[in-house]
């Protein structure tokens, strides 16, 4: 009782933060000063609320939660989170342009997953003999860890190739007549599309070692569970269509021809493929993966 009380307060604290650094990154624009560091303090407060909401529910349920929808749409904000600090640790977020990607997504996970919808899921369950293995752990971390990191590679590279079609119109335009100040606009922009492109490249590379490493100790676990390595099972046909979309990202940066919009589209089609991944399925409740599905909301 005390724990699902703490994780309920936790989840409202962690939605209420979120949206105040929301705020403040908007404040900010107008160039606050006393705002600078609130960011920041915003997300750590994030972090540890989230992180307390997990650790208490780990020790409600007596094992990590990962069984459904819910705990991993909130694993999931937690990683975001994770990606967030580690850059701030790392003195890069000020080139990487994360917290006006980051906060945005989290908010919208935490309204999703702490909406009417998911009621029933926040409830503690007993896990179903398929989950009951020590590769819950192993798998489902790192293919969220995998999600959460294409996803911030993915939405860098969306932000590029707005940034490119807004420069595209720019120049047709009869606006920026002198070259002066085009062309100081123009470098200005080639500065944030060459570093968009580059942190783009780097996340996505990481988050594709990470999904790599979940798809091979799914294999091995469904091998255990199912008594097959592979089969064809829905989530694990999409799983696999979003490890060849992101292997083709990772060939057309490596070459001169495809490297730039190309690549950053094929980023873009991968964004949409994660989710189908991740969330389609679920919701049609198809396959061996339709753990915590919504038919689990209506009984």
């Amino acid at each position: 009782m005390i724990s699902s009380t703490l994780e309920h307060i936790l989840t409202h604290i962690s939605f209420s933060t979120i949206a105040i650094v929301i705020l403040i990154q908007m404040m900010t624009l107008f160039e606050i000063e006393i705002l600078n560091n609130s960011s920041e303090r915003g997300m750590i407060s994030l972090f540890l609320s989230i992180f307390g909401l997990l650790f208490f529910r780990w020790i409600s349920l007596e094992h990590l939660p990962l069984s459904n929808l819910y705990e991993s749409l909130m694993f999931l904000s937690f990683s975001l989170a994770i990606i967030y600090l580690i850059q701030k640790i790392q003195k890069q977020n000020s080139k990487t342009y994360l917290s006006t990607i980051i906060a945005p997504s989290i908010i919208c996970i935490q309204s999703f997953s702490t909406s009417s919808l998911f009621k029933g899921m926040h409830q503690s369950t007993i896990l179903v003999p398929a989950l009951q293995s020590h590769w819950l752990m192993m798998h489902v971390s790192m293919m969220l860890l995998s999600y959460a990191t294409l996803l911030c590679g993915s939405l860098l590279s969306v932000s590029f190739l707005v940034i490119q079609f807004r420069k595209k119109l720019q120049i047709n335009s009869e606006v920026f007549k002198k070259v002066s100040v085009s062309s100081l606009l123009n470098y200005h922009k080639y500065q944030i599309t060459e570093r968009l492109d580059y942190w783009s490249y780097r996340f996505i590379s990481l988050g594709f070692i990470f999904l790599t490493i979940g798809i091979l100790c799914g294999a091995v676990w469904a091998n255990e569970a199912w008594g097959s390595y592979w089969n064809w099972d829905p989530k694990e046909t999409w799983a696999f269509i979003t490890w060849a979309t992101f292997a083709i990202y990772l060939h057309t940066r490596k070459n001169n021809n495809w490297k730039g919009i190309n690549s950053a589209l094929v980023a873009f089609m991968g964004f949409l493929i994660i989710w189908i991944c991740y969330f389609g399925i679920n919701l049609l409740e198809i396959g061996l993966h339709s753990y915590g599905s919504f038919t689990l909301l209506q009984n």
